[in-house]
């Protein structure tokens, strides 16, 4: 069995609602949507998933942010709608999806708070999904540190995924990010920046257990794993901290390494076997997960399936931390 952790949906009456949304993100994904069909038909994503049984998926809310969508009167609304919806369908086809994670209103914090108690404590969610930052805001704002606490309570993973767009530029003297950079460099580098402002904010130090399970290996992490040691053993003292979670100044019980390596990752990393292989080298297996990130891949759903089995089936690991990355590892996280 494979549990997929790291993939995408819109459930349909959440999808139907975005048809209503006049947001430039709402008009975006509708057309963005049409075209991978099995992102709310759940009879040609049962058909895609039917190629690579037994396998099942941990049901995530697609991107764009629901904040990206509609402002905080709004936002309340969409993530209950959201999260109604995939609980239903983990109710209605439990061995397709053994779970969901549910999708928070970030730009209404109060209402995130609400959202996150109901959609855990009352219909069954095994986590909660953010996205690197809320609106432009970095996760490490002392308005989120209660979604944070109320994970580190319950046990369960908070689910990061990154969130820039083509407004980010790359350049100071442009308006927009040119040739998809946006995503292909700055996906990761959102990743990144955001697990270092937990770091620096004291996060593990406040909730130890606090579990994060990173998108696509961890972003940028593993890569410069001598960048975020003995750099930042050297020049992460220089820079005081900021409001970093309602402190204005934490000093960290450990060496900024050893934090960054309590993250967890998932192994969507679009069929690269040398990522793959550093990822699991920095984070160790008991921390990674496998995912796919389906459907946005080229074939629209079972492209990246196939390619990230091939991965691990070429990194020819041993079968106890095969079951482990395949399995294991989220029924353990999740308590399924």
């Amino acid at each position: 069995m494979r549990i997929d952790s790291f993939c995408h949906i819109l459930p349909k009456p959440y999808f139907d609602r975005l048809l209503l949304e006049q947001s430039p993100a709402a008009a975006y994904m509708q057309k963005r949507v049409r075209e991978i069909p099995c992102m709310y038909d759940m009879d040609e994503r049962f058909r895609i998933m039917d190629r690579f049984a037994p396998y099942c998926q941990v049901l995530t809310l697609a991107s764009p942010p629901i904040e990206a969508l509609a402002g905080s009167d709004r936002t309340p609304d969409l993530a209950r709608l959201a999260n109604d919806s995939m609980a239903e369908l983990v109710a209605r086809y439990p061995d397709r999806f053994p779970a969901f994670v549910a999708s928070l209103p970030m730009n209404a914090p109060d209402a995130a708070l609400t959202e996150l108690v109901r959609a855990v404590d009352q219909l069954g969610a095994r986590g909660v999904q953010m996205f690197t930052n809320v609106s432009g805001k970095p996760l490490d704002r002392s308005e989120f540190a209660p979604l944070f606490a109320a994970m580190a309570q319950r046990d369960l993973p908070v689910w990061l995924h990154p969130a820039r767009t083509a407004t980010f530029p790359d350049y100071a003297d442009e308006a927009t990010s040119q040739f998809e950079l946006w995503w292909v460099f700055g996906w990761p580098y959102e990743t990144s920046v955001a697990m270092a402002r937990l770091v620096f904010a004291g996060l593990f130090d406040r909730y130890p257990n606090l579990k994060i399970i990173t998108h696509h290996g961890g972003g940028m992490v593993p890569h410069f794993s001598g960048r975020i040691g003995p750099g930042l053993d050297q020049l992460g003292k220089r820079t005081p901290a900021g409001e970093g979670m309602g402190s204005t100044q934490h000093t960290l019980q450990r060496r900024p390494f050893d934090y960054f390596k309590m993250f967890y990752a998932d192994v969507a990393l679009f069929g690269s076997v040398h990522a793959t292989r550093c990822a699991l080298e920095f984070f160790g297996a008991e921390h990674m997960l496998f995912a796919s990130d389906m459907p946005f891949d080229p074939e629209g759903g079972p492209g990246y399936i196939r390619e990230t089995i091939a991965v691990l089936d070429a990194l020819q690991l041993d079968p106890t931390t095969r079951t482990a990355i395949d399995a294991g590892n989220a029924r353990r996280l999740l308590r399924l």
